[in-house]
């Protein structure tokens, strides 16, 4: 299945800037993506409308794109909803933060052009505004005057978020090009 882009960006921003939604540790893609709406699965953009919904009944009415969703351990956990990191995505949501990922969720991620980023996030908190610089990895909290670092993206990841997905990427090349 081709996820559409979102927001017809064509390609990623290397500096993202937006508000935090924090969440804690083991938010699984059941609290992403409830299985009560699985029937949406076929309308992702209305599946969106309910995302994340059982670890935050408001966060799909007041998220505004460009905004981040932080996480702490293990974010994404759970089954293999491939769909969890799209409505995310759908959303506006420009970026997620975690302390770690399930490693299903972060490859899912990717594929479908969204940025899942590796970092410290405990002293990121809600409503912060942060800006996070992808080629550089920096994030910069606006709100407390902090600093953090994580790994920057290699260039095969942006070349990939830039198509707007590994599928994207596959056709834009016709096979998997790095440079």
């Amino acid at each position: 299945m081709q996820y559409p882009p979102i927001n017809g960006e064509k390609e990623v921003v290397m500096i993202l800037k937006g508000k935090v939604f924090k969440f804690g540790d083991d938010i699984s893609t059941d609290l992403i993506a409830p299985g009560r709406y699985f029937h949406l699965r076929s309308n992702l953009p209305e599946m969106a409308k309910h995302v994340l919904e059982d670890a935050d009944p408001s966060f799909a009415v007041k998220v505004q794109k460009g905004d981040f969703v932080v996480g702490g351990d293990n974010f994404g956990c759970g089954s293999s909803r491939e769909h969890a990191p799209t409505i995310i995505k759908l959303a506006g949501v420009s970026a997620v933060l975690a302390k770690s990922f399930a490693r299903i969720f972060y490859r899912n991620a990717i594929n479908v052009g969204m940025p899942v980023l590796i970092c410290e996030t405990d002293k990121i908190s809600q409503g912060d505004e942060i800006e996070v610089n992808l080629e550089k990895g920096e994030i910069r909290d606006l709100t407390n005057g902090i600093t953090l670092s994580f790994a920057p993206l290699p260039k095969a990841m942006i070349n990939i978020l830039n198509d707007g997905g590994l599928v994207g990427h596959i056709q834009k090349h016709g096979d998997f090009k790095i440079d």
